[in-house]
């Protein structure tokens, strides 16, 4: 076993607080696993707004973990600590991971690996740890959506939006989506969705009362103006789980629709979650979600893929606001 303190990698670290551009190019120390970890060499890794976030100072990783940004990769098992039965060195998988994914080389918990699924590349395998285990936790696990029911997901041609499209349809639910342009829209129908409203031309609550008199599950991003809204278009038991606020944390609602309708309001972040937690996510994605991929059901859609040297173009093209699905780094 090579001393992990005599070898280092390239890396991409967030120097300060602020815009894309304090996203440097480092030399770091090789990472090595701790109990119940592997090491991964990373071929390449998904880029989310978490990590936007985390470049601006208002998403801290937390305690004990790496201070990279980066919350998902696939590549080659390199290392394994003693105890892990799978994955074993030669394995090739993607993760999960609590940070660090900006690197050559990082340490994710075993139960947070999942095999590459069949007829998937590496760029596209890692776009998914961090969409699918959001979407199963939320709209599945919290919200437990059924096959027949209705579902709304807003921001439907953003990466955690494709998911939930093209997951939701394979498991036999009526999808909607909103998204900020016609093309957007369009694209979001082509995925399964039954319908796409683009918000800047139509009320979306106007839009799918009329198609199909409500909806029974909501995975929002937006917040502000958009949960009242939400409340409203919810059916009697409808369940909604808030994943970000984009349009703001603070809102205004009438607690009575939530009593009248018997409504369940839920949310949370992934990064929070012990590794248990995220473990359960993981055995739920294999059973449920890798045959969908498998079948040709769900396939990610990637908008553009650039070196990780290039990493502050992808948070650039993230805040612009001008991609559809996800943003990928290469990692060699």
């Amino acid at each position: 076993m090579p001393d992990p303190d005599t070898l280092d990698m390239l890396a991409v670290e967030i120097s300060k607080a602020g815009p894309p551009e304090v996203l440097k190019p480092v030399r770091r120390p090789r990472p090595w696993p701790g109990a119940g970890e592997v090491l991964i060499r990373v071929e390449a890794a998904g880029v989310n707004r978490p990590d936007v976030l985390q470049r601006k100072g208002l998403y801290p990783p937390p305690e004990g973990a790496s201070d990279l940004p980066g919350l998902e990769v696939a590549g080659e098992i390199v290392a394994v600590a003693p105890e892990i039965e799978w994955p074993r060195v030669g394995d090739v998988v993607c993760a999960l991971v609590n940070g660090g994914g900006y690197a050559e080389y990082v340490t994710a918990p075993a139960v947070q690996c999942l095999p590459i699924p069949a007829g998937l590349s590496l760029v596209e395998a890692a776009a998914l740890p961090e969409t699918c285990f959001t979407v199963w936790a939320n709209v599945f696990q919290q919200c437990a959506l059924q096959p027949k029911e209705v579902f709304l997901v807003h921001g439907g041609a953003s990466g955690i939006g494709t998911t939930a499209i093209q997951i939701c349809a394979a498991m036999g639910a009526r999808v909607f989506a909103t998204a900020s342009t016609d093309e957007k829209c369009a694209t979001c129908v082509s995925l399964g969705a039954e319908h796409a409203v683009n918000y800047r031309k139509a009320d979306f609550v106007e839009e799918i009362l009329s198609r199909a008199s409500g909806a029974d599950v909501i995975l929002d991003m937006v917040g502000g103006d958009y949960t009242a809204r939400n409340l409203k278009l919810l059916r009697r038991k409808g369940r909604m789980s808030q994943i970000y606020f984009l349009r703001g944390s603070q809102v205004q609602i009438d607690l009575a629709e939530i009593l009248a309708k018997q409504l369940v309001v839920t949310g949370g972040t992934l990064r929070v979650r012990s590794k248990e937690e995220k473990g359960v996510l993981a055995a739920a994605l294999k059973e449920n979600v890798w045959p969908i991929i498998e079948r040709g059901d769900f396939q990610p859609l990637i908008h553009a893929v650039f070196p990780l040297m290039q990493a502050a173009e992808t948070h650039r093209l993230m805040e612009s606001d001008g991609h559809m699905g996800k943003i990928v780094l290469r990692g060699y």
